[in-house]
This record gives C-alpha cells, structure tokens and sequence, in this order.
C-alpha cells in the first residue's frame, strides 16, 4: 500500500467536490486492481474514510468494450472513477491518499489471473508499481473551495 499525507494542516481546508485520480502503472500480472481511499486524520490519528474508488484494469477502456489485458511491466494511465466529497479539514488534521491493489471484501477479490475470478480458486501474485515522473506524472486533484 502506497500512503501519502500531508503535514498537519496550519488553516482548515475545504475539500468539495470531484477529486480527479489518475495514475500510471504497471504489473507482473495480466490483470489487478488499483484502489484510492481518501481519509481525514485527526490530530490523535484517528482516520475517517471519506470516499474510494476502484479500477480493474481489464475494465480500464470502459465495460462495454472488450477485456484489455496487461503486458508484463508495461505502463497503462488509469482514470479512476472520480472520487467525491465534501469535508471541511480543520487545522491540525492532515489530508491522506492510501493507494493499494485490494480493498477487500468491500470491492471483489481479484487473483490477478485474467480469469473470471468467481471460479477461481489459485491467484497469481501481482508485483504492481505506481510510476511518478515526468514522462509518467501520476496525479491525484482535489477541489479546494477559497474563502
């Protein structure tokens, strides 16, 4: 799991609307999933889960298309479904990603095989990388509403 959190934040922010998550990413797999979670952290470090969204990467050219399976560690952009929130960040809170490749049982197992998955019973471990780079500028945007 990848995790990414701000400093405690020294003024609230607001935090409104659609939250665009794109990223570029590669797999040993012919098939896994990407998560996004987006979490208020307390000053005491307590986490509230605000949204989350998934991408099963066959699916990443829309679900009425046909199946676009992965090479071996070449990179794919992902366009997550947007996120969606409204949450007021008071100081001292942070803003925190998690980024992972699970998020069961609230989302499907998937066992990375290319298969249907619901009648599988062996999966292939995936080694799943999320680039950060020029050529491959993962990003994920926020709505910050101004005062």
């Amino acid at each position: 799991m990848l995790v990414y959190s701000t400093e405690p934040l020294t003024e609230g922010v607001e935090v409104s609307g659609p939250i665009d998550v794109n990223l570029f990413v590669s797999s040993s797999a012919k098939d896994t999933d990407f998560t996004v979670k987006l979490i208020d952290v307390t000053p005491d470090g307590e986490a509230f889960n605000l949204d989350e969204t998934i991408q099963r990467v066959r699916y990443r050219n829309g679900y009425d298309k046909p199946n676009a399976f992965m090479e071996p560690n070449k990179v794919y952009k992902l366009s997550l479904q947007p996120l969606t929130t409204s949450n007021y960040f008071a100081p001292g809170h942070r803003i925190r990603i998690e980024i992972s490749s699970s998020n069961f049982p609230r989302f499907d197992r998937n066992l990375n095989t290319g298969g249907n998955n619901y009648d599988e019973t062996k999966g292939v471990v995936a080694k799943n990388a999320v680039h950060h780079s020029k050529e491959y500028p993962s990003s994920i945007t926020l709505t910050i509403v101004k005062k």
